[in-house]
């Protein structure tokens, strides 16, 4: 049995020839990994010495040879094949191990050239995969260190690989291919080419952030029970690199197996908690938060984000950016609860939660704040959208108000406290759907409606939510994720007992709105952003 060795990475390769050598198995090799194992006293022959031809082109022509890939393609229960191989001298290569120029690192690291990227396109290397992954029935072809021992263990105890390992080793081969393309590809296709540098071996392009043609790359997690509806398939998958502190990041402690909507509203509830920096709780329900309040702790939080809506609580997806202890998960446990998340749980509020097993609880860790836009809190840079037949593709909406962004365009001056409350009430309003108006105090919601095609409805039905929850919304702060454009809406929230109101502005009609808020004696500041959510 012949095996031939070609890696970038050298992470276990030693070890793994020790192996193979150990079973008798002959190793072939090029350049740095045949040194590295001669060093190592393995006998190794270099492929050069099987070609008679050496590596030429700095290294860009060596396995590119019949003596190569007759090796790896010949098909051994064909006779034609196999005296083919017999009459130009070619042995068969029966396991390979390739693992590919570091692309992906090379062009993640600040200040890459298009030289160096281009170096870094594998070309023998992704062709004798290829190869190997095609002929699966005959080859083993290992892309990673972690796939290693699975394939000594079966060569240890039988002497061979199972077509089981050759058909997974082969998939994955032409995964990794696949995401090695697909990178390449994102790459080359938002290089903005600036002629006059093109030839300056220290050219670094400017990229674009929609590339050329989008590659998505992701990873089955699981398939699901069914999607939004019982009568659809679905199933979950995560991205390549998975930014940290997201949703599929999660492990599943207890409960039922999580539900297509599950999961989804189970996202809008983390995306929202893991936004404020001080202890909250996020309750979730279609997607919309329900009820969101910051506190002193976990059970603080969560009790002030309960009583923004009782009514749609019941089987609602609540998320927590602090560890659940006995007294939270004491008080949450009392109602029906179809998710619970959190960074950690203690032992206390796993016991309590034992009692109630189809709970379902997921811990994800919490990522410190990054302090900028783009991947903090784990959250996405580009967001995507399926239309029919096509994609949309936008910069993440992960834009953070602060206090000096802030623009007071009525005569009335909001308080301190009110201040406070128009910042929170802005940051919840973020993850409500369009159309969107949020009441809140005392860091808590009191009020939310979304979701409306007028804006106008949307405060009407925030004004019912409160009033169905027995809550005040005397001296309220309220949220428009847009502008109002008529008074008519700043006059219901006002009404219902609004003291002070954020928008973003940027109406024709601004002037008449904000005429109406001196007029109704209220505070309105302008926050120069629009947060749309469809």
């Amino acid at each position: 049995m012949n095996a031939l060795l070609s890696v970038s990475d050298k992470t276990g390769i030693v070890e793994f020839a020790q192996a193979l050598h150990a079973l008798g198995i002959r190793l072939l090799s090029t350049g740095g990994t045949a040194k590295l194992l001669a060093e190592q006293g393995l006998p190794v022959t270099e492929v050069a010495e099987v070609t008679q031809f050496p590596e030429m082109l700095d290294g860009r022509v060596k396995t590119l040879h019949p003596k190569v890939h007759g090796g790896l393609l010949a098909r051994r229960e064909l006779p034609a094949h196999m005296a083919a191989l017999q009459e130009h001298g070619i042995d068969t290569i029966d396991l390979l191990v390739v693992n590919l120029y570091p692309f992906e690192s090379t062009v993640a690291r600040p200040g890459c050239t298009l030289a160096d990227a281009i170096e870094n396109i594998d070309i023998g290397g992704p062709a004798m995969v290829r190869s190997a992954a095609k002929n699966w029935k005959d080859v083993g072809v290992l892309t990673d260190a972690s796939q290693y021992p699975a394939v000594i263990a079966e060569l240890q105890a039988q002497g061979r690989l199972s077509d089981k390992l050759r058909f997974a080793l082969s998939v994955a081969a032409f995964n990794r291919i696949s995401q090695y393309d697909g990178a390449i590809s994102d790459y080359l296709s938002s290089v903005q080419l600036d002629e006059a540098q093109v030839s300056d071996e220290a050219y670094v392009p400017a990229l674009s952030l929609f590339p050329g043609q989008s590659n998505g790359r992701f990873i089955k997690l699981q398939d699901l029970r069914y999607g939004e509806n019982a009568h659809q398939q679905a199933a979950l998958y995560r991205d390549l690199h998975p930014a940290p502190g997201s949703i599929v990041t999660g492990e599943q402690l207890q409960g039922k197996e999580l539900s297509y909507n599950n999961i989804a509203d189970a996202d809008a509830a983390w995306e929202c908690v893991k936004s404020f920096e001080t202890p909250a709780c996020v309750i979730v329900k279609h997607a919309n938060p329900c009820g969101v309040a910051v506190g002193a702790n976990a059970l603080e939080a969560y009790s002030k984000a309960f009583q923004t809506d009782p009514t749609s609580a019941f089987g609602g997806i609540i998320a927590f950016n602090r560890p659940v202890d006995g007294a939270a998960a004491q008080q949450v446990s009392k109602q029906f609860v179809e998710v619970l998340m959190a960074p950690d749980f203690t032992a206390e509020a796993l016991d309590i939660f034992k009692a109630k097993a189809n709970v379902r609880l997921l811990k994800i860790a919490l990522p410190a704040h990054g302090g900028s836009t783009d991947g903090a809190r784990g959250r996405n840079a580009v967001d995507t959208k399926r239309i029919g037949s096509g994609l949309l593709l936008q910069t993440a909406d992960n834009h953070e108000l602060a206090l000096a962004d802030l623009k007071v365009v009525t005569t009335k001056q909001p308080s301190p406290e009110e201040m406070q409350d128009l910042l929170f009430a802005w940051q919840v309003a973020k993850y409500v759907k369009s159309n969107a108006i949020v009441f809140c105090k005392g860091g808590m919601t009191m009020g939310v409606g979304a979701g409306q095609m007028s804006r106008l409805d949307s405060a009407r039905i925030a004004s019912i939510k409160a009033q169905h929850a027995h809550l005040s919304l005397q001296g309220t702060a309220v949220a428009s994720d847009a502008f109002f454009p008529f008074r008519d809406g700043l006059d219901v929230v006002v009404d219902a007992g609004a003291t002070c109101v954020i928008q973003p502005g940027g109406s024709m009609r601004d002037q008449e709105v904000i005429d109406a808020a001196n007029e109704r004696g209220v505070a309105m500041v302008f926050s120069g952003v629009r947060h749309f959510r469809h």
